[in-house]
């Protein structure tokens, strides 16, 4: 009983899964994209080896080259004209010197990454003879897992933060709490002043201790600090397991190309708008008709997920794929 009335997490995760030196080395956040892109290759192997899809198994090489460059052009691009379109005219004297390249300082769109991905597929589809709307359908059936990994490194990061509760809910387990709300609110911090005397750098040095597990700093800090929604947790369940499930079922029979696209499409998309109710608007960006950003974009991919189950479902082509019964459809269009 005491651990659902136990406080809420204090999140002190290193965002470094090994740090070399101040400020570099490999990051949790670029891991998660690499195991991504891993299990996004494993799975296509094995659609492929099993003949489950139409692209041959020697192929699937390329197909991922082409996914990787769609992702991180995109997913950048999409952060950069979505969020900040400030950044196509900034420069610094540091490399990568334009601020829309500078992918080491975060900054990546799920909805620009599937963008890249889909025009990706679409190329690699007409390069290779094989139905784009297939090429397109294979690339969504492997993305949940990568997405998954996604929301699960924005949690390590500490970004993306969740809403903050209301005060009558208290801390419960489930909820977060961050260092770094110091920043950003008035938080009494002058008991604290016998661990830590010094002015300069004060509420770093706070931060600093609190990551370091420094018992009086994070016992204080849990008394004072926001108890906010797991929101990247609950992305990662829905745009994870969750989305996998309903694309996998839906795909357990062969299916006219282009019907898992949109199924991804207007899954992701009602999910999206869900768990955004949770999650904190960006900082700077306006909500508009009461969506926030990313509820906005989401709500234009259900529609167009909804459209193109209706277009692809009139289509007179033949089913293909099938995860419980594959079939051959080598001369869809």
């Amino acid at each position: 009983m005491y651990f659902f009335l136990a406080d809420a997490y204090l999140h002190t995760i290193d965002p470094f899964a090994i740090e070399f030196s101040d400020g570099w080395g490999l990051r949790w956040y670029g891991l998660s994209y690499a195991v991504g892109f891993a299990l996004a290759w494993l799975l296509t192997r094995w659609l492929a080896r099993t003949q489950r899809i139409l692209i041959p198994l020697s192929a699937v090489g390329d197909f991922m080259i082409y996914l990787i460059v769609g992702v991180i052009v995109g997913g950048r691009m999409g952060y950069v004209l979505f969020y900040h379109p400030e950044y196509l005219v900034q420069f610094t004297p540091d490399i990568p010197f334009w601020e829309a390249l500078a992918i080491n300082r975060g900054g990546m769109a799920s909805h620009g990454g599937i963008i890249g991905v889909v025009l990706a597929s679409i190329i690699f589809g007409w390069r290779r003879g094989i139905s784009p709307w297939h090429v397109i359908d294979v690339s969504a059936f492997i993305c949940p897992p990568g997405l998954f990994l996604g929301r699960i490194a924005n949690f390590i990061n500490g970004e993306l933060w969740g809403k903050p509760l209301p005060e009558s809910a208290g801390t419960p387990w489930w909820s977060i709490q961050y260092p770094q709300e110091i920043y950003q609110s008035q938080i009494d911090l002058e008991p604290l002043r016998e661990v830590i005397p010094y002015e300069v750098g004060f509420k770093d040095q706070v931060v600093e201790l609190a990551y370091q597990g420094d018992p009086q700093v994070t016992s204080y800090l849990q008394e004072q600090l926001t108890a906010f929604y797991p929101s990247q947790i609950l992305q990662a369940l829905s745009d994870g397991p969750i989305l996998m499930a309903v694309l996998a079922t839906v795909w357990l029979l062969p299916r006219k190309p282009g019907i898992i696209s949109g199924t991804f499409l207007l899954t992701y998309g009602i999910l999206r708008i869900f768990t955004e109710v949770f999650r904190q608007a960006d900082e700077g960006i306006e909500v508009i008709a009461g969506l926030q950003r990313g509820q906005l974009l989401s709500a234009f991919m259900v529609i167009a997920g909804a459209i193109i189950l209706v277009i692809c479902g009139i289509r007179p082509v033949k089913r293909v794929g099938g995860l419980l019964k594959p079939v051959d459809g080598t001369d869809v269009a």
